[in-house]
């Protein structure tokens, strides 16, 4: 199945990152940040299988060298907290030969960047470990038709109803900042993300292959399934080197219970799908008569199964016969334990178990949602536990200048302190956070979503029971010819039944004349006797 993965990334100088390491890091190239001076090599690293370049109509042909591009954008920014290129990452399909990535990107790359101002430099990344993805750099400024670099916002005056500026206490007029090109706009990201989805459908089509992407969230699709947690780089790793760990086995517990609910809801949309049609059946029928029940019914496959057996051997016929009273009593057994006879016995019986069932899920996925959150709330008092002295050393300092050096020597840790503190004092607002219940409670949800499972197991059990009795009461023709349990060979080709349903109307003579022909049996018996 294609992997869903897109993920936009900004480079911003305040974070230490360079566009021109960005860039060496993607190519395996060796390039020198002239704002650094410094030399970015990255050209021992493996598994970078092609890279482009793409630029629009105006671009000054140099940039095609891509030194000279991201030097040239580096060189635009003045800003400490700069944001100098956009990063986006994306998951390419197995399912599409390696040999067609450049064309996708291309193609995608070209209408939603390049046609939009943008210089685009993408790079494939395969090392033949089964995870084949794109990198792809954005420049965020747009150019004139000379090539020349834009600013990214300008100033606009507010005016007021009569269409006059708005003077400031300070002598000044209220303005605003308003961005140049709608690049950054949140709306981007949605098109962005339906437009790859769009070229890897397309290229899975042109393939012949039957598997779609969807890049939307499993709300958004209307899934009713647990997303699992992102493990970031440091613990993938550890899971890689078979090393276990709590986000690792959280992963495995959801994606063990998502494969269970699927199975559970497909095999229930296929019983509803089926009284349905059993519905439907005895609506048609009933008009002409009474309906039939569900052990009248059993009785028709009984007689079909040994009408279609009348060409075989006695052996044949005898053996094919306990198999099919085996069958049926089972059936029997089972519509007896349940206090099942009519059709509605059993859409009452089926919409029981639809209810347990939703019940569960709902369970399940409440103690999912309550796992994640203890998680990022564990993650949080860790992070504002191990940062504090950090914090504390930052909030002393009382020079401007000197509070912030050590803030940009420190930024990563300070933010993510600060980010950590806002969640707790937004969920403990008396600062009282109750680390050790809630990692008691960590500990034990996966005891109680197991505690579960025997629930499931006992609702798809009696799920597969009735799909034995489908097999028996739906008709020959309307259900996928099954593989005959004793092979005979036949000198004819038997000729074509009618199906059970359509064959109640001489129902009373079918079984009078089996009746017949069990006495006609019993007395050539006595007479060879």
């Amino acid at each position: 199945m294609p992997c869903p993965h897109f993920k936009i990334t900004i480079i911003q100088r305040s974070r230490g990152q360079s566009a021109v390491a960005g860039a060496a890091y993607q190519s395996g190239e060796k390039l020198f940040s002239e704002y650094e001076l410094k030399w970015k090599s990255y050209a021992e690293k493996q598994g970078i299988v092609y890279t482009e370049i793409m630029l629009p109509a105006h671009a000054p042909s140099e940039y095609s060298v891509r030194n000279t591009l991201w030097n040239s954008v580096e060189k635009n920014e003045k800003q400490w907290n700069s944001q100098l290129a956009r990063r986006i990452v994306l998951a390419l399909p197995r399912e599409v030969p390696a040999d067609q990535y450049p064309a996708m990107l291309q193609d995608f790359c070209r209408e939603h960047f390049v046609s939009q101002g943008m210089c685009v430099d993408f790079a494939i990344h395969d090392k033949g470990d089964g995870n084949p993805h794109a990198h792809i750099m954005l420049t965020m400024r747009a150019m004139d038709e000379h090539g020349k670099w834009l600013p990214k916002s300008r100033k606009v005056y507010d005016l007021d109803e009569n269409g006059e500026r708005i003077p400031l206490p300070s002598g000044n007029w209220k303005s605003h900042k308003e961005g140049t090109v709608d690049w950054n706009d949140q709306s981007k990201a949605e098109i962005w993300r339906h437009g790859w989805e769009v070229v890897t459908n397309d290229y899975l089509e042109r393939n012949n292959r039957p598997e779609r992407v969807d890049l939307r969230s499993f709300e958004r699709q209307g899934i009713d399934l647990a997303p699992t947690i992102h493990l970031g780089p440091a613990v993938t790793q550890m899971e890689k080197r078979g090393i276990e760990t709590d986000m690792g086995n959280l992963n495995r517990e959801i994606k063990q219970v998502n494969r269970a609910l699927l199975v559970i809801r497909k095999l229930l949309a296929d019983l509803q799908s089926w009284i349905a049609d059993l519905r439907e059946k005895r609506n048609r029928l009933i008009e002409e008569m009474r309906e039939p029940t569900l052990p009248e019914l059993l009785t028709q496959y009984l007689d079909a199964r040994r009408d279609e057996r009348s060409d075989w051997s006695v052996s044949g016929q005898r053996k094919g016969t306990v198999i099919d009273l085996k069958k049926v009593s089972q059936a029997v057994v089972y519509l007896q334990e349940h206090e099942i006879a009519t059709v509605e016995d059993l859409q009452n019986h089926l919409n029981e178990k639809q209810t347990v069932f939703d019940d569960l899920d709902g369970q399940i996925h409440d103690k999912e949602k309550r796992m994640r959150d203890i998680q990022a709330q564990i993650k949080a008092w860790d992070s504002v536990e191990r940062l504090l002295p950090t914090h504390q050393e930052y909030i002393k300092i009382g020079w401007k200048s000197k509070k912030e050096k050590f803030y940009q020597t420190h930024k990563a840790e300070i933010d993510e302190y600060n980010k950590a503190f806002r969640l707790l004092v937004k969920l403990y607002p008396d600062k009282k956070v109750p680390i050790s219940s809630l990692r008691d409670e960590l500990e034990q949800l996966p005891a109680e979503i197991a505690d579960l499972k025997p629930e499931f197991e006992s609702v798809k059990a009696d799920l597969d029971e009735l799909k034995t009795v489908r097999s028996i009461i739906t008709p020959p023709e309307e259900k996928p010819k099954e593989k005959e349990e004793i092979k005979v060979a036949v000198t004819q080709a038997p000729l074509e039944k009618a199906s059970l349903i359509d064959r109640l109307h001489d129902k009373q003579q079918i079984v009078d004349e089996q009746k017949q022909k069990g006495k006609a049996r019993s007395i050539s018996r006595e007479n060879e006797l």
